[in-house]
């Protein structure tokens, strides 16, 4: 058996690969810091992550999500020397993450391990999840020989549908638009904690029936971006 594939078969019978249903009551939001923009071929550095947790109201059907700061993670992964000699400079005046930092991680392996044990069977919120999720997905299978089987959310057309913008807005125009002071925008654990807060701020506009609990429900309202007029 590979090295690659023995990590995989390892990862299942720890638990760590899991194909059920998605957590109704823990969302976990996550943002990820990068080497670079392009997400198929820059670095993965950082990832952070803090859980919703859904909480039943009187109202049986509904849920109301509240943000569990005690339940939260942060991780730089070690990046090795070949990496050092691409070191963007103009993009750790971005994330903050420099050189000394990026030495200093954890090794990739046990930071991704550490991410899927904290993530358990939570799905996952983001902002342009696109972005995050190919970055995960990448460093998952150079290093651990898999990709998450975890349901994600982008919290992006979620905020379309609500307010029928046709537009596809940075996170930056919901934050002004909700008075959501982020303390650091670009750096990861400043950013899922205003990710968080957007998502409580969008929940009581979204239908009855959305807010059941039920993460495929807001999947399903998310995809209604499609027919937004206008919408690309």
């Amino acid at each position: 058996m590979s090295g690659r594939l023995t990590r995989w078969w390892n990862a299942l019978h720890a638990g760590r690969l899991r194909f059920s249903e998605p957590n109704p009551r823990r969302w976990v939001i996550v943002d990820v810091e990068s080497s670079g923009l392009d997400a198929r071929r820059d670095r993965l550095l950082a990832i952070a992550a803090v859980a919703v947790v859904l909480v039943p109201t009187r109202t049986a059907d509904i849920a109301r999500p509240g943000i569990a700061l005690a339940d939260s993670f942060e991780v730089v992964l070690r990046q090795d020397d070949q990496a050092e000699g691409t070191v963007d400079k103009g993009n750790i005046l971005i994330h903050g993450i420099g050189v000394g930092a990026q030495r200093q991680g954890m090794p990739p392996e046990s930071a991704l391990s550490a991410w899927l044990d904290f993530l358990g069977d939570s799905p996952l919120v983001a902002y342009h999840s696109d972005f995050d999720k190919t970055m995960i997905d990448r460093a998952c299978r150079q290093h651990l020989g898999h990709a998450l089987s975890t349901c994600w959310l982008d919290l992006e057309p979620v905020a379309a549908v609500l307010h029928q913008d046709p537009l596809r807005r940075p996170l930056d125009h919901w934050l002004k638009r909700y008075k959501i002071v982020c303390l650091s925008r670009h750096q990861a654990a400043a950013d899922t904690l205003a990710t968080a807060q957007l998502l409580l701020r969008l929940w009581p506009m979204l239908p009855a029936r959305v807010r059941a609990g039920s993460f495929e429900a807001v999947l399903d309202y998310a995809n209604g971006h499609r027919f937004i007029p206008g919408r690309h």
